[in-house]
């Protein structure tokens, strides 16, 4: 008889299991749904927005093609336009 082992019993080394993500926030990241992650903890910033202003939201520094004064150059240029 196969005994499963849950998360917490399996070796450190043995990979998660957890699924691939399906969709992508706002900014580009991969949503992934991770059981262990206890986002009420304090050290878990569950809201990294919070209090800012859309100003503050407007320039996107994740195109890898361009360097950070580049990025905010480009965005100056397009809010000239």
């Amino acid at each position: 008889m196969t005994v499963k082992k849950t998360e917490a019993e399996k070796p450190a080394d043995a990979p998660a299991k957890i699924d691939p993500a399906t969709t992508v926030d706002a900014a580009g990241a991969p949503q992934q749904i991770v059981p262990d992650v206890d986002l009420s903890h304090p050290a878990v910033d569950d809201n990294p927005r919070a209090g800012t202003i859309s100003e503050q939201n407007k320039i996107d520094f994740n195109d890898p093609t361009l360097s950070g004064q580049e990025a905010v150059e480009k965005n100056l240029a397009d809010q000239a336009e």
